[in-house]
């Protein structure tokens, strides 16, 4: 039953709403959030995406949106403003108190995807010249406040600049008489606020921290971004990621909130490359056309040769994205992983092959199939393509994405089906030269 089907008096639980929320249709969703009592829709709005954050606000009446508006952090507050058409968005701003309005506009004069535009601009400062008792009662009327960033307390001189950072563990173990200066690390990995969110989210992943504070080239702290944000991105950035490498550029929002025209819009641009890649196909095909009419044995072949090295490239290109992705590689490491992968594609190429060989000389054996009397060299012809396939399209797919990085683009557009279309094409010029070399003067 949808959402404004339901009887009044029945408010929908919380795990209800978030279970069906991907499907609703845009008045069941209305519907939903306002049958939810107050506290339950409050945990809800903060659970939320940002852009269904700002779906929900701009579905509200205009004077029910500044109670929502104003549960958000800062760098939340900026996150959903970014999913607001922009000419909407300073009505938003206005519902905001004071300070965090210029908290916000301090967010977002950053990057959406920097470091400085993820941070949260409010975080635990304390002075070194403090004791230890006086830290902790400080801290303990900061907690309310600040509960959802208070991982650490950082200890900074006038000008803001970060000295050190000391944890609550710290705190407590240390004499109440002992000054924060003596018991604060100084050695704090820090994150400039331009700092892309990939090479931050690497940050937090080597030195497992729970936060990391952001500063300016002055050293300078501006906030601090914590694992939850992080994550956020990684996931965001996963997504990104696996639906370049399938071949369509990245939705700006989930799937059954995407628009029709949109979601064609995404998926028609790749496709139209793809297609046209694949007219050079039968541009090589109709090079090759006196062998295959001398030979139209070749022809039966053709998509086990080109199949074999779309698949390899793809597993390849993949792979390497992802090591990009996760910094397990760099562009320095490019030789390294040419050489790496052209024994790989010699060695796969050499376990498919003889797998090629054997179906066209048992079939020929058993009588299952007519390979003519040249059969033992057609099956040669497969077993070298193969080879030769799987490895070229194995270290075109592993090369391809540090391409594009040294071009300053994504790898991640790299796709699996454009390194198969660019295989495809280059395999059966492989595939037919190895053919005239071995079967002229037989077949051809």
């Amino acid at each position: 039953m949808a959402p404004h089907e339901a009887d009044d008096d029945e408010p929908l639980t919380l795990q209800a709403v978030r279970d069906s929320w991907p499907a609703y249709d845009d008045d069941d969703r209305v519907a939903a959030f306002r049958s939810m009592s107050r506290p339950e829709a409050e945990d809800f709005f903060l659970d939320v995406r940002a852009q269904d954050q700002a779906w929900i606000l701009r579905a509200l009446r205009p004077d029910e949106r500044r109670s929502w508006i104003r549960l958000l952090a800062p760098d939340d507050v900026a996150d959903l403003l970014q999913a607001i058409p922009a000419e909407e968005r300073p009505a938003y701003v206005a519902l905001l108190d004071e300070t965090t309005q210029k908290d916000v506009a301090g967010l977002l004069a950053f990057a959406e995807d920097d470091a400085g535009g993820l941070m949260h601009p409010r975080y635990v400062r304390i002075r070194p010249d403090l004791s230890v008792d006086e830290a902790i009662t400080y801290l303990r009327k900061a907690a309310r406040d600040k509960l959802g960033t208070l991982y650490y307390a950082y200890v900074l001189d006038a000008e803001s600049h970060l000295l050190g950072v000391v944890s609550l563990r710290d705190l407590f173990v240390a004499t109440p008489d002992k000054r924060v200066r003596d018991v604060m690390r100084t050695e704090v990995v820090v994150a400039d606020e331009t700092m892309d969110q990939e090479a931050l989210a690497r940050l937090f992943k080597q030195h497992r921290l729970f936060a990391v504070p952001v500063v300016d080239p002055e050293r300078r702290m501006k906030g601090i971004v914590t694992f939850d944000d992080i994550g956020a991105v990684l996931e965001e950035e996963a997504t990104e990621d696996i639906q370049k490498i399938g071949g369509t550029e990245a939705l700006d929002t989930p799937y059954m909130r995407t628009p029709f025209p949109q979601m064609v819009r995404k998926r028609a641009g790749w496709l139209a490359v793809l297609f046209v890649g694949e007219l050079f196909t039968a541009s090589a095909m109709s090079r090759f056309e006196d062998e295959i009419k001398a030979a139209t044995v070749l022809s039966l072949f053709i998509p086990l040769i080109i199949s074999s090295g779309g698949n390899s490239g793809s597993q390849a290109t993949t792979l390497v994205i992802r090591a990009l992705a996760l910094g397990e590689v760099t562009l320095k490491d490019w030789w390294r992983v040419v050489r790496r992968e052209l024994a790989s594609g010699v060695v796969l190429g050499l376990l498919l092959a003889p797998i090629g060989m054997a179906r066209i000389l048992l079939w020929q054996v058993f009588r299952l199939g007519d390979y003519t009397d040249h059969y033992v060299l057609v099956s040669l012809t497969v077993g070298l393509s193969v080879v030769g396939v799987v490895t070229w399209g194995t270290l075109a797919g592993s090369m391809l994405p540090f391409l594009l990085r040294r071009l300053r683009l994504d790898p991640a557009s790299a796709s699996a089906p454009f390194v198969a279309t660019l295989v495809d094409v280059s395999g059966l010029v492989i595939y037919f030269t190895l053919a005239s070399l071995i079967l002229t003067g037989t077949l051809l």
